[in-house]
């Protein structure tokens, strides 16, 4: 099992979802906004803050109104400065445990506000492992929201809910169901289909595997290496885990796939449930899935609502800890000054900010009320049992277990070798190619031995006048790793770029061979548009493709193929990958800067 362990795979996943810009955080993405957005902090103590995506918006308004405010005001006539960067928790966690490179990163952080007290448990143990000693302490919330289960209402009304508790016991019925949606009178919705994402990257994934844990072991407390070693609970986890349809570094690209589907009208079909925080149920009910409105963007609230189901074996709370941290960089000083803020960020008139951005205000005493309501698929009541959050060892091992308890995969790689693959894109003088197929080599370590993996290269006129040729036919990954790695390296740039061809083949080859206990998927990685030395069919071409993807994603009977398409350079048609992309409930990962193509690399890797 050539598979890294659970931390070192962290650190890589958490280091892209900062290049992704999409964060292991769910809700919003990440704004991006840097410390240097905040202006001149004159003689005042900096308190450079690392915060998640989510609440990155929310953290600058609030930053902006303490400083210069009375509230700023040190002792003895100093006073604070707040300036908080967003940080993906996963990279952050990463830096804070491997070294935080200034240079590339902003300003090394006074405070830490992860989306979950998780990833401290997680910073402290490898810190530990390293002989190092703790940064992070005990912490106050600084808003909260609960991990659910969300679904469509006709199928949380076809389960009974919420007259009838539903959990991750019934999730696990359902996953191992021969009959699926039928058992409830409801053929038309085919087999139940669970989205969880990778928790490698995301805060849910990571809170849907605790608990997943802790119902396994039947208590809310004490979960112990010893739990998750039982035969049957990890027979549990894999049954669990059959259902997913895949996996991915955030929970946007369900939702956005989710509201995009009812608006077709499809969505029962796409996805039964999807384990996401409670707020992103709150924004998707209000036509808001990616909680995040551009400018011009009107709400439009989906057909068919999503419900918040509450485990009854309990949950977990995102509960975004404001970590002072206790670092050798931090000084007394910077330690007061971070109080100031905590104090001003804790003040009722700002937790009532929290609460319009769907979250639960970490101060007890300002209470829950709108947008929290019933209306929006959430009860404000819930959750009524919390489990306890497990010790580090216990979360790095279940990280480890899970990199062989996920459902396996069939993929097909397709790489472009078109002749615009020759053109310099790496530091030292290397070709797009060439940092490509460095990506691809590195990638071939995150499969685990039992994915079907298969290399197809694309360009006009291979031997023979193909436009595109199996290299290394689908086999498991770990009888043919080291053939993958040489015939990945000994490609070469030559023609054109057929395109929608290698697509179309590839889709069917994989649809002919599509294994139902694996995800099916085809990688496409190309820099260019189709260009196969016929453009009067181009149009023709690309419909009939799109009608296929989508007629294979649809329908209680669909046996789905996901296109996973790689925009690589600037050149890459972005717009015509998407569309392929999203006909097949699917994203595309953009790689504009090609130097950035081993970390998306690895991003489209964790969906499977």
């Amino acid at each position: 099992m050539r598979r890294p362990k659970a931390l070192a795979l962290l650190l890589t996943l958490g280091l892209l979802a900062t290049a992704c810009g999409g964060g292991d955080d769910d809700g919003a993405p990440a704004d991006g906004e840097g410390a240097e957005g905040f202006g001149d902090p004159g003689d005042c103590v900096v308190v450079d803050l690392a915060v998640s995506s989510e609440k990155a918006s929310l953290m600058a308004e609030l930053a902006r109104a303490f400083n210069g405010s009375d509230a700023a005001e040190l002792p003895g006539g100093a006073c604070a400065f707040a300036r908080p960067q967003t940080k993906a928790s996963g990279a952050a966690a990463s830096l804070l445990s491997e070294g935080w490179d200034e240079g590339a990163e902003g300003p090394r952080p006074v405070v830490w506000s992860p989306a979950s007290s998780a990833w401290g448990a997680i910073v402290n143990q490898r810190l530990a492992d390293d002989g190092g000693e703790p940064i992070v302490g005990e912490a106050e919330p600084f808003m909260q929201t609960p991990l659910v289960i969300a679904m469509p209402e006709p199928m949380a009304d076809a389960l009974g809910y919420p007259e009838t508790p539903v959990g991750w016991a019934d999730i696990l019925r359902l996953a191992r169901s021969d009959e699926g949606w039928a058992a409830y009178g409801h053929p038309e919705w085919g087999p139940f289909r669970l989205g969880k994402t990778n928790p490698n990257f995301s805060t849910s994934g990571l809170s849907a595997l605790v608990a997943q844990a802790y119902s396994s072991a039947g208590t809310t407390s004490g979960l112990s290496t010893e739990d998750l070693a039982d035969p049957e609970a990890d027979a549990a986890a894999r049954a669990i885990e059959s259902a997913v349809v895949h996996y991915g570094d955030t929970t946007l690209s369900f939702l956005n796939n989710w509201y995009r589907t009812d608006q077709r009208g499809t969505s029962l079909t796409y996805v039964s449930a999807v384990a996401v925080e409670e707020k992103s149920v709150i924004d998707y009910n209000r036509g808001n899935p990616d909680g995040n409105l551009d400018a011009g963007e009107r709400p439009e609230p989906p057909r068919i609502p999503l419900v918040s189901i509450y485990p009854e074996e309990g949950t977990i709370y995102s509960d975004n800890p404001y970590i002072v941290l206790d670092a050798e960089w931090v000084s007394a000083e910077e330690k007061e000054a971070a109080a100031a803020f905590e104090d001003y960020l804790q003040q009722p008139a700002n937790q009532r900010q929290v609460l319009e951005f769907g979250f639960r205000p970490g101060n007890p005493d300002v209470a829950v009320a709108a947008p929290i309501v019933a209306a929006n698929g959430v009860d404000p009541d819930q959750p009524r049992t919390l489990l306890e959050a497990p010790e580090p060892p216990v979360m790095v091992d279940l990280l480890d277990r899970w990199a062989e308890q996920r459902k396996s995969a069939r993929v097909i790689i397709a790489l472009d070798v078109s002749g615009s693959m020759q053109e310099a894109a790496g530091p030292g003088g290397e070709t797009k190619l060439d940092l490509a197929k460095e990506a691809a080599i590195e990638s071939l370590d995150q499969f685990k031995d039992d994915d079907v993996v298969g290399l197809r290269i694309f360009t006009t006129d291979l031997p023979g006048g193909a436009n595109h040729q199996d290299v290394v036919a689908p086999a498991p990954v770990g009888t043919i790793r080291e053939q993958l790695r040489n015939a990945i390296d000994a490609q070469f740039p030559r023609n054109g770029t057929p395109l929608y061809e290698v697509v179309q083949a590839s889709f069917d080859d994989a649809a002919e061979a599509y294994d139902e206990n694996r995800i099916n998927a085809v990688v496409v990685l190309s820099d260019g548009r189709n260009e196969d030395g016929e453009g009067s069919d181009d149009g023709q071409q690309l419909e009939q493709l799109l009608a296929d993807l989508r007629a294979a994603a649809t329908g209680e009977l669909a046996e789905p193929v996901r296109i996973f398409p790689i925009a690589y350079g600037t050149g890459a048609d972005l717009e015509t990958l998407r569309r392929i992309a999203e006909a097949t409930n699917s994203t595309v990962y953009d790689a504009s800067d090609p130097t950035t193509i081993t970390k998306v690399f690895t991003a489209v890797v964790s969906n499977f």
